[in-house]
């Protein structure tokens, strides 16, 4: 009965993540972060993949959440990210949208 109850809490945790996933990246594509940068490749700026890996392992969740909300340049390279507020993305989907790009 524990391996059953076990098994069964895995599945609902899997589905939601799964579900997170979809709200971020639907969220990215929305509020127009698609049009910088890519999973796996550079383009104005960087990856998703380069970012999560740049911050493996690191509790910075918080700190990117501030870095979105205010921009800011220098730790990818020259180019700025311009601010983007509440207005272009909710404060939940840019959580959901980190979640994502730290998980890539």
């Amino acid at each position: 009965m524990k391996k059953l109850n076990l098994l069964l809490l895995a599945s609902f945790m899997a589905l939601g993540s799964g579900a997170a996933f979809a709200d971020g990246e639907a969220a990215m594509n929305k509020a127009g972060c698609m049009a910088c940068h890519a999973k796996d490749k550079k383009l104005v700026g960087p990856s998703f993949k380069d970012i999560a890996a740049k911050y493996k392992g690191q509790d910075v969740a918080a700190k990117l959440f501030d870095k979105v909300r205010k921009g800011g340049s220098g730790v990818f390279g020259p180019i700025p990210m311009s601010p983007n507020g509440p207005d272009k993305i909710g404060d939940a989907d840019l959580k959901d949208a980190i979640a994502v790009i730290l998980k890539s």
